[in-house]
């Protein structure tokens, strides 16, 4: 084929949009005074002459500190129910006098 003679456009692509978003799209190629395949030819033509970025990957950093925000959340929800101490088991053996592990109403009131 001679290089100056552009080739057959003989594929298509089909895309479902909105039946706003097609209006629209319809409205600007109208008042730009190209059709919808022009348009369209021109954004794959852009995208695929721009360098292609590599995608991000995650660091260890990133995990690391993942890892460690999630453990201060499960210390937290755990850290009162470990925070019992000493002095707290030795006022509730002080409060319960018939030493039943339960602090009844008379128990709590005679304080």
């Amino acid at each position: 084929m001679p290089a100056g003679k552009p080739s057959k456009k003989t594929e298509t692509l089909e895309i479902r949009l909105s039946p706003e978003t097609k209006a629209a799209f319809m409205a600007r190629c109208q008042r730009s005074r190209r059709t919808a395949s022009e348009a369209l030819r021109g954004f794959i033509e852009q995208d695929l002459a721009a360098p292609k970025s590599a995608p991000r990957r995650r660091s260890l950093a990133w995990h690391a500190l993942a890892a460690a925000v999630a453990g201060l959340a499960v210390g937290a929800v755990a850290a009162p129910s470990l925070a019992r101490t000493a002095t707290s088991d030795a006022a509730f053996e002080r409060l319960d006098v018939n030493h039943d592990g339960v602090l009844s109403v008379e128990e709590f009131r005679a304080r």
